[in-house]
């Protein structure tokens, strides 16, 4: 599996597969398969409420721990660092694990800054190998980097065809922190699938349009999470790293970016409200 090197020095798969919004029946079926696939990057979160079945698939697998790089991420409702450390601990025992590879802040809302200094701690006890933040725009970033001991190693964010994120990609990189995408495919929305600058791309390589949008990612170094049910398209979207498009194939999916979100935005100050009153147990 090709690795991105994270500011820590540590490799991260830059394939992974994420559980969001797999109902915890399903999870650890789901996980269980997808490390028989050959993943190695799992990526959760106390808001997806299915930690427990992915720490019992984990715990199945037989794969040794070091093989593995498990992330979960803090919710907003948890301020002060007390919760934090408190917060990371029902994380890590639902999910079986002494160590996390990378423990993100799932939202830039709430007293996020506490929350850093905890997770700075975590990090120095080596009990989150990494941390990083999801969802952070680049102002909030910069502001909790100026502040702030520790870099976010991971900003992970809202990246696809339609809203690309390249300028802040470089500006990232620049920082130090790497790119990781949620909704690689944004969910199907503006017809992705049937996209025909994607379809002539994916036919021109014998690919399927999602196989072509993951390697569109991984070929601009962004870390991937896609999710699945079906172990056929497990296989399918970890098969994507053994060819490559080239520069007018690169240029055209370009052109596709609407540079706004598929979803909601995160300056929206009822979207603001909503989650940030959202409680998770």
């Amino acid at each position: 599996m090709q690795t991105v090197t994270l500011n820590t020095g540590a490799p991260m798969p830059i394939l992974g597969f994420g559980v969001f919004q797999i109902d915890d029946a399903a999870t650890e079926r789901a996980v269980t398969d997808a490390l028989a696939a050959g993943y190695r990057l799992i990526d959760t979160a106390a808001a997806y409420r299915n930690e427990a079945a992915v720490g019992r698939a984990i715990a199945a697998s037989g794969i040794p721990r070091e093989e593995l790089f498990i992330t979960t991420k803090l919710w907003v409702q948890d301020p002060g660092e007390d919760n934090t450390l408190r917060a990371f601990d029902a994380s890590a025992e639902l999910l079986g694990l002494e160590y996390l590879d990378l423990y993100l802040i799932h939202q830039p809302f709430g007293d996020y800054y506490a929350q850093w200094r905890a997770m700075q701690q975590l990090h120095h006890e080596g009990r989150a190998r990494a941390i990083g933040v999801s969802n952070f725009p680049a102002d909030r970033l910069v502001d909790l980097i100026v502040h702030n001991e520790i870099t976010p190693a991971v900003n992970q964010i809202e990246t696809h065809p339609f809203l690309q994120q390249t300028a802040y990609q470089a500006r990232m990189a620049d920082l130090g922190v790497q790119i990781q995408s949620w909704g690689p495919f944004a969910e199907g929305r503006n017809n992705l699938f049937t996209d025909p600058t994607l379809t002539a791309v994916a036919e021109q390589h014998g690919r399927t349009v999602a196989q072509v949008v993951l390697r569109w990612l991984t070929q601009r170094g962004v870390v991937v999470i896609p999710k699945s049910v079906r172990p056929e398209r497990m296989v399918e979207n970890l098969d994507v790293l053994d060819f490559a498009l080239n520069e007018d194939q690169m240029a055209r999916i370009a052109a596709l970016d609407l540079g706004v979100s598929q979803f909601f935005d995160h300056r929206d100050p009822d979207m603001v409200r909503a989650l940030g009153s959202r409680r998770i147990g």
